[in-house]
């Protein structure tokens, strides 16, 4: 095994903090565990007083293993901030696993609160788990960041909603005698900082800290780990600044950044070697993140030496870039590459639809890092549906509830009591209401002038005739969304009707997508070598000689919510974090257009153009 000279530095760090910026492919885990066995064996520090933090269980599992092949010692404490801090936890109050509230129970407690809040303020159903997930993540952020819940402005509801909804949930699950996943971190720093006794007594167990990962570390976290870490401050920290890309869950890419000015004696040692990447992947990669401001300049060398250039590609649409990355995959299996060294990465989840839909055309086996989503689930998809189905198959009575009032027509659920809607009825019901009689009237119209149209083309008519489209405005208006978040999956959904001439083609093109994707789903298990599918967050720790990044266009990466200077450069580190995954070869795509309209490459490419 060869340890580099940066390597051995970092190792070999004595007593007092130190920071080491370890880049993509540079031998972190390695320092980590070889430093452990140094302090062992030749610092003479007992096991038990070693504590090394990761973020992630599967990353405390294999550090742990790591370490047991060089250093058999056992006694040293391995595990994630919220298993250490849980641990603090049960010796003060006696926890046990019985005491924390799964994500489950969280869900459902925040699910009835919801349903009781009055109609004006309720979700719509069908939105319900997007809201649900979105508030779970905000009550996170809140604990985390210790905010006032007074000086709160939430995303995804009014600020008196959110209020109540929070100090709601807070009480019920408090009630119930049990905490949820960031309670272990307030309730820890409440406890080490009321109790010097209990802190004084961690801070002799664990005089050595090791955290992996530290640029994850959110500001609660550090807090606690100070701390820990007093008087004597043994903190070794090791991290990437450039790989900060956890914002919104709480990630703090300034506490690393601000580390040396908490902890001014602090050694700062760079691995300035990257043992994974070919030199034009690295390159290219440094060129990338190094229009971020923010950020430690690092001079990064390769090992490997030279190797094949980023291949740069435009495609003229979707279509033809999914056809593209196909006909570059078998081209590369033809070379001997195995599947399960090929990943494709995109922005979000969303974006994997087309590539799994092409892959699963050519029979290409893969597999999904997130859960693989299907469009045609989506409310919004739900919701043309049954439009399409109301104009063909009659008047179902929950479809037409489903779509009555999108957009606004103003009619109640109370004109409605048969299982099949008729117009007439309706008509009788609002019969001295002239207004709503036209209204009914231009709903049949709809409905007639739909049932003649090819999918795209009713789709269309549904948009922009019917006013879809003005009330998704309004819909994302009161969630705090961009509009285009919603207009974008109507785009997708549309664009997958155009080679249908009728809508039993594109239900029976849809059900058999359906089916594909189950079956896919039980391959995943069962298959050992496939082709990786990935969001670019759930990329990150991996590494394939192949990778395609596919969709890099302004408005997808930058994601058009990235407003703000911090948000961009958080997002031109995912793209870093994404091309620094290939070993042997890197292909970026990005299209001309997108969904009929004229689509620019990302701005973070004009480095590499």
């Amino acid at each position: 095994m060869q340890i580099s000279d940066a390597q051995s530095r970092a190792i070999a760090h004595g007593a007092g903090p130190a920071m080491v910026l370890a880049g993509p492919g540079s031998g972190k885990t390695l320092v980590i565990t070889q430093r452990t066995r140094y302090l062992i064996e030749e610092c003479h520090v007992k096991p038990q007083e070693i504590l090394v933090i990761t973020f992630t269980k599967a990353a405390a599992r294999e550090m742990r293993q790591r370490f047991y092949v060089v250093c058999q010692s056992a006694g040293v404490t391995f595990g994630t901030f919220h298993a250490v801090f849980f641990n603090i936890l049960k010796y003060a109050y006696h926890f046990t696993s019985a005491n924390i509230l799964t994500e489950e129970s969280k869900y459902q407690i925040l699910r009835q609160l919801l349903r009781k809040l009055p109609a004006e303020l309720r979700t719509e159903a069908q939105d319900e788990r997007e809201m649900l997930s979105d508030l779970v993540a905000e009550i996170s952020l809140v604990k985390n960041e210790q905010i006032s819940l007074a000086n709160y402005y939430s995303r995804s509801c009014p600020e008196d909603v959110f209020r109540q909804l929070y100090q709601q949930y807070e009480e019920i699950h408090r009630a119930q005698g049990m905490l949820d996943f960031d309670d272990m971190l307030v309730c820890t720093y409440e406890l080490l900082s009321e109790r010097k006794d209990i802190l004084a007594a961690w801070q002799r167990r664990f005089r050595y800290i090791l955290v992996d990962e530290f640029q994850d570390i959110n500001l609660l976290q550090y807090r606690i780990l100070r701390m820990l870490a007093e008087p004597e401050n043994n903190l070794f920290i090791v991290g990437d600044d450039d790989q900060s890309i956890y914002r919104f869950r709480g990630a703090k890419p300034e506490i690393m950044l601000n580390f040396t000015k908490d902890y001014p004696e602090a050694e700062t040692i760079l691995l300035d070697q990257n043992f994974r990447s070919v030199a034009p992947v690295i390159r290219g990669a440094l060129k990338v993140i190094g229009e971020n401001e923010h950020r430690y300049s690092k001079q990064i060398r390769d090992v490997r030496g030279e190797g094949q250039e980023i291949d740069l590609q435009e495609l003229e649409s979707q279509e033809h870039e999914s056809l593209y990355l196909v006909k570059c995959i078998q081209k590369s299996l033809g070379e001997g590459i195995p599947y399960s060294e090929i990943a494709v990465l995109f922005r979000t989840n969303r974006g994997a639809g087309p590539f799994a839909e092409r892959l699963m055309e050519f029979n290409l086996p893969f597999e999904m890092r997130d859960a693989l989503p299907n469009i045609y689930e989506h409310w919004i998809a739900r919701d043309i549906f049954a439009y399409l189905h109301l104009a063909r198959e009659g008047l179902d009575r929950t479809e037409f509830l489903q779509v009555m009032n999108r957009p606004k027509r103003y009619l109640g659920r109370n004109s409605i009591d048969a299982k099949q809607v008729s117009f007439e009825t309706l008509r009788t019901y609002y019969e001295d209401k002239e207004w709503m009689l036209d209204r009914i009237d231009r709903m049949e119209t709809d409905l007639k002038l739909l049932s003649r149209m090819t999918p795209y083309a009713a789709i269309n008519y549904i948009r922009r005739g019917i006013g879809y489209e003005e009330y998704l405005a309004e819909y994302a208006k009161s969630r705090r969304m961009k509009q285009e978040e919603l207009t974008d999956l109507l785009d997708e959904i549309q664009q997958s009707a155009k080679p249908y001439k009728t809508c039993e083609e594109w239900f029976a093109h849809i059900e058999e997508y359906k089916e594909k994707l189950e079956e896919k789903r039980q391959d995943y298990r069962q298959h050992g070598d496939a082709i990786t599918l990935a969001t670019l967050h759930g990329s990150k720790g991996l590494e394939f000689r192949e990778v395609f990044l596919v969709d890099i266009n302004e408005g997808v990466i930058p994601h058009r919510k990235a407003a703000l200077e911090a948000d961009l450069e958080e997002e031109r580190r995912l793209l870093y974090v994404g091309m620094t995954r290939a070993k042997d070869r890197l292909h970026i795509f990005y299209t001309r257009q997108r969904y009929g309209k004229l689509a620019e490459p990302s701005q973070f490419l004009e480095v590499l153009l």
